[in-house]
């Protein structure tokens, strides 16, 4: 029910199929004869029988169908109409639905002669002064034809012929051949009518006050027994005559033109109106739109301001860009008489599109500040922003996109080379919203979480990282299909950067540094000493790395090549650990991290009881330039036996090198030094002191006596821990059984492996003890029965069931074996007296 409507509009009738029920449905129309016989309309039988089909400013569907169409069932002034519409939703056509519609209008009185200057054809119809064609008309012989007129000489006997006149010759086409040609011929009671398409050869292209006319200048014979009949049929509409001045159309139409009026003399205006939209507009109402109607001696002006009341934009498309065109379908009706026709009636129906004009799209968010907007010609739109601090908690990209026209859909987004529909795009994260306004128009909202795959997530300074959105969209315009693409580019500045922090330590031979990792640093590369560190390099170098997803941690030994050594001082060695994150596509350096301690010198010597002495000498950050293989002992002739980049290693008897003896009453004392000179200078730049100490006589009194130990005491403390219990696969511990796995089948004497870990903790110092642990028959730990698995943190040994403690060692997966225990028990099943509880 109100899907279609009709409407009576002078010699036409518009039936109008409503966008909302008709809307992305594939149509045919068809013509219902008096016999009640369908004829679809294709775009030829439209032009011959007088049939147009557009679409209005809505999306509405309009059906029109002259008053002398093919398939009208005339009586005096009313004609009725029967269309058949089919709607599907495949172009198939399968499973459609057939609607008809049945308008009978009035049109009247007739002029003696009529002309129709639709969007696809040009029509005109003659009074007919004689009487109809008999139904038991015998046919005469040939020669009558050639009898009555030179015209029909090449012509077969018919009933029907027209005679074109163009200027190198005269055509003539029978009836079935005229209408094979695209030509529409009938003829009612009182009226002969040619309907010409703008695509017919016959037609001529004639000039007129400047202005071009499509004509035709022809003759319909029609043979009624002893006589034929000739009636004019020439017909003209204007091609052009539109122009485009300060914002407003300028439309010309000459007044007579020549194929018209060919043969006439003494012309006098009757009637010119003009309207919209085949509705005829008053003075009045013409005024309040601003309209201008101009009827001068030999033409006809009509003025309409762009963007005037009875128009409409619609969007438009070239070279890509997007923009609107104004259209408005405008109605001219101009009688007049002359001693020829007597009365003429000459209806245009003239389509007006104005040139494309470009449109600026904006795009805004109303949860964005300071946003900035830039576009180019043929490039994207992008939106840099910053977030508030008010809006942090949303973590959207919001943006707005418009203004669009009523006649704009979007229909698909691409986004990292993928084209989803705006239903797809859903399940990407892409929510899209189209918003309506009262004037028409619209645009569209698209919000992404910030998390979304797409989104490009970028660490810039400080705190702030920014989100970019690249997306290009496509719209869809209705009802011609075009489409245009809109790439478009957001950029947000959000403060929620988490950076990497570090702390350190160091034990008595090696330098570590543990690194929480932040929410930026997903792909940032570890660099130590200028140097990538990867898990090959580690390895290489004997560096314990690991990396368990929220905290990397590495450790290094004090003589390595990547420590630095910054003094060297009776208490002690200055070391320090440099680390750097730098970005993996820039290598630019983003987080730097070190840790110094001071190790004891002896890590550089070592005094054997043979009497060997091995000293390793380091270089110091303050003497870049030494070259470690030119240290020497006292003895120049000492030189090092080892050397690497920053280490020269020394092995040489204490009777050797130089090296000095004193003795006090207890000990033998051994000095010598490292040294290092420049060239030509006697005096060392680098001297690094070794002493080792010897026995020279020592008796040593051991005594000792069984003593038992105190039993051990427990202070007991409070606090919350955090404590994870799996089961394994197998006896490595690698492999846990996941939740989606539960619950797990077992038989009996089956190994279960159980591991329990203290979680989050990482003081070293700790250790997890188990207590009791215990199995039952339901999952409340206090029902009964109850089998011990451990009891005071012992194993269970009791008859076969003996549980069985892991030692856990320290791994790359295992960074405090302490905080772990493992245990292995066999599967069994609970009875009572004689009777099973459980499988």
């Amino acid at each position: 029910a109100g899907s279609m409507s009709s409407e009576c509009l002078g010699n036409f009738l518009r039936i109008t199929l409503s966008a909302e029920y008709f809307e992305d449905k594939y149509l045919t129309f068809s013509a219902i004869d008096q016999l009640g016989r369908a004829w679809e309309i294709d775009e030829a039988m439209a032009s011959r029988c007088g049939y147009t089909v557009t679409f209005n400013y809505w999306g509405n569907v309009e059906f029109r169908a002259s008053a002398l169409s093919c398939h009208s069932q005339s009586e005096k002034d009313v004609f009725t109409v029967t269309i058949q519409i089919k709607a599907s939703h495949t172009p198939d056509m399968k499973n459609a639905v057939t609607h008809l519609k049945t308008a009978t209008c009035h049109y009247g009185p007739w002029s003696p002669r009529e002309l129709v200057c639709e969007k696809n054809y040009m029509e005109v119809s003659v009074r007919k002064e004689v009487p109809q064609i008999v139904p038991d008309f015998i046919q005469d012989e040939p020669e009558d034809w050639a009898l009555a007129f030179p015209e029909a000489k090449a012509g077969e006997s018919s009933i029907w012929q027209i005679v074109f006149h163009q200027p190198e010759k005269k055509k003539a086409l029978l009836m079935t051949d005229a209408w094979h040609a695209g030509y529409g011929l009938n003829t009612t009671d009182t009226r002969i009518l040619l309907r010409i398409p703008y695509s017919a050869a016959q037609i001529q292209l004639v000039k007129a006050q400047g202005i071009t006319f499509s004509a035709v200048r022809s003759s319909t014979f029609y043979k009624q027994r002893w006589m034929i009949l000739m009636v004019d049929t020439a017909v003209a509409c204007p091609v052009d005559g539109v122009d485009y001045m300060n914002k407003t159309i300028i439309w010309t139409v000459p007044k007579y033109v020549q194929p018209l009026s060919a043969g006439a003399t003494g012309f006098k205006d009757v009637l010119v109106e003009a309207g919209v939209d085949l509705h005829k507009l008053s003075a009045k109402e013409m005024i309040s739109r601003k309209y201008s109607l101009e009827n001068d001696l030999d033409s006809i002006t009509i003025k309409i301001p762009v963007g005037a009341e009875g128009g409409y934009y619609k969007t438009s498309v070239n070279s890509g860009q997007h923009g609107t065109k104004y259209c408005i379908s405008l109605f001219l009706e101009h009688q007049w008489e002359d001693n020829k026709w007597g009365l003429t009636k000459h209806t245009i129906i003239k389509e007006i599109e104005t040139p494309f004009e470009h449109v600026e799209l904006t795009m805004t968010d109303s949860k964005w500040i300071n946003a900035k907007f830039t576009e180019g010609a043929g490039e994207s739109l992008t939106l840099t922003c910053f977030l508030s601090d008010t809006n942090l908690s949303a973590r959207l990209v919001n943006v707005t996109l418009g203004m669009f026209l009523p006649d704009v859909e979007l229909v698909n987004l691409t986004f990292e080379g993928t084209t989803v529909t705006v239903l797809e795009a859903i399940w990407h994260g892409y929510l899209t919203q189209q918003n309506r306004y009262a004037n028409g128009s619209q645009t569209y909202t698209i919000q992404v979480p910030f998390d979304a795959a797409s989104i490009k997530k970028e660490y810039t300074r400080d705190d702030i990282r920014t989100y970019t959105l690249n997306v290009t969209l496509d719209f869809r315009i209705h009802p011609t299909s075009e489409t245009f693409t809109i790439p478009v580019i957001t950029v947000s500045a959000v403060k929620d950067a988490v950076l990497p922090s570090a702390r350190g330590f160091c034990d008595e031979k090696n330098l570590c540094l543990t690194i929480a990792h932040g929410n930026v640093d997903q792909n940032w590369l570890l660099f130590i000493s200028n140097q990538h560190l990867t898990s090959e390099a580690a390895q290489k170098h004997s560096y314990s790395l690991s990396d368990n997803g929220t905290h990397l941690a590495i450790c290094v030994p004090f003589l390595s090549p990547h420590v630095d050594y910054e003094d060297i001082h009776s208490s002690g060695i200055m070391a320090s650990l440099h680390l750097t994150l730098k970005d993996g596509v820039t290598l630019t350096n983003r987080r730097d991290f070190s840790i110094s301690c001071r190790f004891s010198p002896s890590q550089l010597m070592q005094c054997l009881p043979n009497g060997t002495v091995v000293i390793t000498a380091v270089k110091l950050v303050g003497f870049k330039d030494v070259d470690m293989s030119q240290l020497l002992l006292r003895d120049r002739q000492c030189k090092p036996a080892l050397v690497t980049e920053k280490t020269a290693t020394f092995k040489f008897n204490v009777n050797t090198c130089g090296t000095s003896r004193k003795f006090n009453s207890t000990t033998m004392t051994y000095e010598n030094d490292v040294l290092y000179f420049r060239p030509g200078s006697d005096m060392p730049v680098y001297q690094l002191k070794c002493i080792c100490w010897y026995a020279v006589k020592q008796t040593v009194d051991v005594q000792y006596e069984s003593k038992n130990n105190p039993a051990p005491s427990i202070k007991p403390g409070f606090g919350s821990l955090a404590l994870s219990l799996k089961l394994f696969k197998e006896k490595t511990f690698s492999n846990p059984y996941k939740e989606s796995e539960y619950p797990v089948v077992k038989y009996l004497r089956e190994a279960l492996y159980f591991e329990v870990q203290l979680l989050q903790s990482e003081d070293v110092r700790l250790e997890l003890n188990l207590k009791d642990c215990w199995a039952t028959n339901s999952q409340s730990g206090d029902s009964h029965p109850q089998w011990p698995i451990l009891r005071n943190g012992c194993e269970n040994n009791e008859e076969s069931h003996r549980t069985i403690l892991h030692q856990v060692n320290f791994s790359p997966t295992v960074r405090f074996p302490l905080h772990l225990k493992r245990f292995e028990v066999r599967m069994f099943t609970f009875f009572q007296s004689t009777t099973l509880l459980q499988e």
